[in-house]
């Protein structure tokens, strides 16, 4: 605006000016005014034209240079906002609708594989071998000890704060609505659970047998590698 105010008095000035020349010309030369007008009015249409032209080259550099600046702006914009926003991972008692499955409260401690629990010393030809035969497990399904009346062997469950067990393990004190979350040390049982009454849900029910091998399957499936960095045993 202020740039089309200063090209509007410099076209006033100059054609103030060629009128007091072509009124001088007029004296001597005898052109008539209706000459000297026409001549007027197409000159300062001119110098308008070419004032206006050099006022629109003058912003359309602007525009031109404010425009090629946007991309690095808006880079900015999505590199802040990145930055800010930061989903947190989901965890697997957010990735699945557990209310599907069947609940059950239970009663639910912890045991290890050493002599506290099971009376067995690190040299027993049986340490740390569940009643199902396979090696305890502390994975994305661990081995649990439960009645196998009530959780037969190869029983999945889903424990909230624990992840998933495995029923592969029994226990002369685990009766009825009890179950046993197989830890690697006894301060791991102290610090991560201790005693807990809580609901678990059935994933699927056991036939009573378990290997290795199908433990081994169940942890190396593809579909719950993602949740492996955020269990407890971690």
């Amino acid at each position: 605006m202020a740039h089309m105010k200063v090209v509007g008095r410099r076209v006033g000035m100059m054609s103030l000016f060629f009128v007091a020349l072509l009124t001088t010309f007029q004296t001597f030369s005898g052109v008539s005014a209706t000459d000297i007008r026409q001549w007027m009015f197409e000159y300062e249409e001119l110098e308008r034209e070419k004032l206006l032209h050099t006022a629109r080259d003058h912003a359309s550099k602007i525009i031109t240079s404010q425009i090629k600046s946007l991309p690095l702006l808006k880079t900015a914009e999505q590199s802040m906002s990145s930055e800010v926003v930061m989903p947190e991972p989901i965890t697997l008692e957010e990735a699945i609708d557990w209310s599907k499955y069947p609940a059950e409260t239970v009663i639910a401690t912890g045991y290890t594989a050493g002599y506290e629990s099971t009376g067995k010393h690190p040299d027993h030809p049986s340490y740390g071998i569940t009643f199902s035969g396979v090696q305890v497990k502390r994975d994305l399904y661990s081995t649990i000890a439960a009645d196998p009346n009530v959780y037969p062997i190869g029983t999945v469950l889903f424990i909230p704060g624990y992840g998933y067990g495995v029923v592969a393990d029994t226990g002369s004190a685990i009766k009825g609505n009890r179950i046993d979350l197989y830890y690697e040390t006894v301060e791991d049982v102290y610090h991560q659970w201790g005693k807990k009454e809580i609901n678990v849900y059935i994933v699927k029910k056991g036939n009573g047998k378990l290997s290795e091998e199908d433990l081994t399957n169940l942890n190396e499936d593809d579909a719950v590698q993602v949740f492996r960095n955020q269990m407890s045993y971690q």
